[in-house]
């Protein structure tokens, strides 16, 4: 069984040699605009290549606005920020993501509370959540509260795992009638699409991440999305250090955040945004060939875009039997030239975060057992 997975994913992407998780590709305009960068001497925050990359990538997605910052984790903290979560107010997330997302959280003074995810998404479930809501929180003055730690209830972050969309608009209504904002972290899923709508679109700010190997990267940095103009003119004041323009002063009127995205890393990003469909039209194939490779592997199942979605597969994502077989899987195929990873270790198991509040977690402790990814790279 691992042999057949091995030799197919080796002739996948053509090479016997190491075949890496996910790593960037570059095919189009990069050098011209990187070289534009240098020659004009714009290589730091200010630049063409920066506005035209948050106008790009609006349009491409839809949303009113786009702000660029320096990474997807600094983008996620001021989002956060934004809707108003403060020191000791709880964010109600998964435990089954990648770190950044409660790094942000923590950056706040703000606590993380861990809800399960759904089985064909692998994201924040909205029954879940449901049930916690109706099990602990309570309206008060038009916000919700914990009943069992009395603090605020300010935030729902749900994470698109792996680029597939969870049931986003489920879970904003039910966060509407609790009076809880949210900020959807789609770090991992740039270009897809729930119910026809990009993700990272649905409330009133979203978080991108354009890391070395995601869809599309700026080498490093990250986006906010916003449908609310006024709240991404903010954004932008708050990531430029807060400074008033003039001539030649130095004002500012607020605790600000050095959080731009410098122009040299737009100009690529430019370039990035050019070819994405092409990037995922490839990701999508690579899934599609895995799929039929998997329903003739016994033990092994692959996982899927859920229904009513259309995800960019950034990473694709096997499910094994149980934990002895996702391990045994783990060491043949690193052992053969072939990076696989297991799902980040669950949050709610790491040191810092181990003391939050969590409703069980069932599906998030099932997948962490069964679920690795495999090369996931654009051909």
């Amino acid at each position: 069984m691992y042999e057949k997975v091995i030799s197919f994913i080796h002739k996948l992407y053509g090479t016997e040699e190491f075949v890496p998780l996910s790593v960037p590709k570059f095919m189009g305009n990069e050098k011209k605009y990187l070289e534009e960068c240098i020659d004009t001497t714009f290589v730091s925050s200010v630049g063409k290549f920066v506005d035209r990359f948050e106008n790009d990538m609006a349009a491409y997605t839809g949303a009113k606005k786009a702000v660029v910052c320096v990474s997807g984790t600094s983008a996620l903290h001021m989002a956060m920020m934004l809707v108003g979560v403060e020191r000791n107010d709880e964010v109600l997330t998964q435990a089954l993501t990648f770190i950044a997302t409660c790094n942000a959280i923590s950056y706040i003074g703000a606590h993380p509370v861990f809800i399960d995810v759904d089985k064909d998404t692998m994201g924040l479930s909205p029954i879940a959540v449901k049930n916690w809501l109706a099990k602990n929180a309570e309206i008060r003055n038009g916000e919700c509260f914990n009943k069992n730690t009395g603090r605020r209830v300010k935030a729902c972050v749900p994470m698109h795992t792996f680029g597939h969309p969870i049931h986003i608009e489920e879970l904003i209504q039910i966060c509407e009638e609790y009076h809880i904002e949210v900020v959807e972290d789609a770090a991992e899923s740039i270009g897809s699409l729930y119910k026809g709508k990009h993700t990272g679109t649905f409330g009133k700010v979203s978080a991108i991440s354009f890391n070395g190997n995601k869809t599309i990267t700026t080498g490093g940095g990250g986006m906010m999305l916003f449908n609310d103009g006024e709240l991404a003119a903010k954004a932008k004041h708050l990531t430029t250090q807060a400074k008033v323009p003039h001539r030649w002063e130095f004002r500012h009127d607020h605790i600000g955040y050095n959080y731009r995205m410098p122009n040299i890393n737009a100009a690529l990003g430019c370039a990035q945004l050019e070819n994405i469909d092409k990037f995922i039209e490839s990701k999508r194939q690579v899934a599609a060939e895995y799929t039929e490779l998997f329903k003739n592997v016994d033990g092994i199942d692959f996982f899927t875009e859920p229904e009513n979605t259309f995800s960019n597969y950034w990473l694709n994502a096997v499910i094994l039997k149980d934990k002895a077989a996702q391990q045994a899987f783990l060491q043949q195929t690193n052992d053969n030239g072939v990076m696989t990873r297991p799902i980040w270790e669950l949050m709610n198991r790491l040191p810092m975060f181990e003391h939050c509040e969590n409703d069980g977690l069932e599906n998030t402790i099932w997948f962490a057992d069964r679920v690795v990814n495999i090369p996931s790279s654009v051909r």
